[in-house]
């Protein structure tokens, strides 16, 4: 799914809604993967210039688990670890999109290649 305005920023909320429903995640547990998820698609339309976001559903064993992949080509993270702190910003938000996410979800990945792009990978499980 392309990430390039602010509708499709509401899109990609709409279809986590609709995936984490159809998994039979509890209410808490969809919030969290739409609120990370709104999050993630937010930094890469608005940071990264646009993008995507990819989806998998997964099981293991009896678990049943959500992956979403938030990829752009933007300007990369110089400081990931600047970036995962609290209240930090680059821009005009309020600094919790990345580590807000990172909390929300039961794995979190960031690869990001300055003057290359970024690509945020979360995981939650039912």
């Amino acid at each position: 799914m392309l990430l390039i305005t602010e509708r499709d920023i509401v899109a990609s909320r709409q279809t986590v809604r609709k995936l984490t429903q159809e998994l039979k995640f509890s209410l808490v547990d969809q919030t969290k993967m739409i609120t990370a998820a709104s999050e993630l698609s937010r930094n890469t339309v608005v940071y990264g210039g646009g993008g995507a976001m990819e989806w998998v559903t997964l099981t293991q064993g009896t678990k049943i688990g959500l992956r979403l992949a938030f990829e752009d080509k933007g300007p990369g993270i110089p400081n990931v670890e600047q970036a995962l702190t609290d209240g930090w910003t680059s821009g005009r938000g309020m600094g919790i999109g990345l580590s807000g996410s990172k909390r929300l979800v039961n794995e979190f990945e960031i690869k990001t290649v300055v003057g290359e792009g970024t690509r945020v990978t979360i995981t939650r499980w039912k």
